[in-house]
């Protein structure tokens, strides 16, 4: 798998990252929100210097201008809720993709700290040989991320896979390397060191579903 870790290199991306961090400017939802969907554009721009393109002439009100295209057929899939400002973002820049939409969360047996990731709800295009970009704002075990990709397995083979992830741990990209393809692209903002006893990224930022849409009560 490639690995696009965007944070070795300074950029304005550091704000949004800082801004979507900082436990004071996080508790306006509108504002981290915001930030998230400006990571997603970041995140899209970078990711889009590796897709293919075609030579296309367009008219201009003077003349005409050779200019080159993205020549992907693009399918933008987000697991919700945390993904839909993420998914809002990558649109802004692909808004010719398709669009699928795939819920998944934690079940905790008993309360307990173990979990299975839980797939309820799947709305998607074919992706057969297709350019399919699976977003997830939160790369912590890895788990969402394969669960996901495995319940979109019966909707065609994809030709690429692009990964879309605002923050995420080594054990979490250790972990969906091995169930990706050499081939398969990783885009991610930030990546920090470990996760605590109930699986959150640490540093991290906290729950980013219930920062962007209110906390929710738990099955």
């Amino acid at each position: 798998m490639h690995i696009h870790n965007l944070s070795l290199h300074n950029s304005v991306l550091n704000t949004f990252l800082s801004e979507i961090r900082n436990i004071h400017v996080q508790k306006d939802s509108m504002r981290f929100r915001r930030n998230i969907e400006r990571i997603g554009e970041i995140l899209g721009y970078e990711m889009s210097k590796s897709l293919h393109y075609k030579s296309s002439i367009i008219e201009t009100p003077l003349g005409h201008c050779d200019i080159h295209l993205i020549d992907n057929n693009l399918v933008l899939c987000s697991v919700l809720r945390a993904g839909i400002p993420l998914h809002n973002g990558l649109l802004n820049y692909f808004d010719a993709s398709e669009n699928a939409f795939i819920s998944a969360y934690r079940h905790h047996k008993n309360h307990s700290d173990s979990f299975d990731i839980v797939v309820e709800y799947l709305a998607c295009p074919s992706l057969e040989n297709k350019t399919l970009i699976l977003a997830d704002p939160m790369l912590a075990t890895g788990q969402s991320m394969v669960a996901t990709f495995e319940a979109l397995k019966p909707y065609g083979n994809p030709k690429e896979v692009h990964l879309i992830s605002v923050i995420g741990t080594k054990e979490g990209i250790d972990y969906v390397n091995k169930h990706f393809n050499d081939s398969t692209h990783l885009w991610i903002a930030a990546i920090d060191e470990t996760l605590n006893d109930k699986s959150y990224i640490i540093p991290g930022l906290g729950d980013a579903g219930d920062l962007a849409f209110g906390e929710k009560l738990q099955k």
